[in-house]
């Protein structure tokens, strides 16, 4: 597989939300807005890629039996960073995902790609899939707390679009499983035509 197929298969022909549909938790939990989209996926981003790292070098240090707990430790780790350096330093940020920051540690998207890339590949094809699937995860946040927070709020960002409302069910919980819904929807359709 070639460098830049490793990068790109986490935006579209493997992207964590829109086709293998992993870490919808945090994706449903945290996309009010675009803003907590993204931070969320960056932070996620940031673990993701570390880990992939780290598992990529010590990956034959690891006895079989203890492989996952091992992955799990590493990856917790980075999560504490990140979740520390959030809180000091973006503390709006911090409290609007709350609970949703520790539960990175249990994002089936992070664990996988340590178990089935990092742990089998090299260094720099870790820290490719890592930068793909993470930024793809981010992109995949951003448009859908985008688009709940465009019709729900009719802003983007923050920044008020008109003064009327918008759907408030889009705010809430049921909102957000109908704009991914649609959002898969024209995924799948984008990617028929591209086949």
């Amino acid at each position: 597989m070639s460098k830049l197929n490793i990068f790109t298969k986490g935006f579209f022909s493997e992207n964590a939300v829109f086709v293998l549909l992993l870490g919808l938790c945090p994706t449903l939990g945290v996309t009010t807005s675009a803003v907590n989209g993204l931070g969320m996926g960056l932070a996620t981003t940031f673990v993701l890629v570390m880990s992939n790292i780290v598992v990529a070098l010590i990956k034959n240090l690891i006895p079989d039996k203890v492989r996952i707990p091992v992955f799990i430790v590493v990856i917790a780790s980075f999560v504490t960073i990140v979740e520390l350096t959030m809180q000091a330093f973006l503390p709006d940020l911090f409290d609007a995902l709350g609970l949703f920051i520790p539960l990175i540690v249990v994002n089936c998207l992070i664990l996988g790609r340590a178990e089935a890339f990092a742990s089998k590949n090299n260094i720099l094809d870790s820290i490719l899939d890592g930068l793909g699937m993470g930024f793809g995860f981010a992109m995949a946040l951003g448009i859908l707390g985008a688009v709940r927070e465009l019709l729900g709020g009719l802003a983007v960002f923050g920044y008020k679009l008109a003064d009327a409302d918008g759907m408030l069910v889009f705010v809430l919980a049921p909102g957000a499983f109908l704009a991914l819904g649609y959002l898969i929807a024209i995924m799948n359709k984008m990617n028929k035509k591209t086949t």
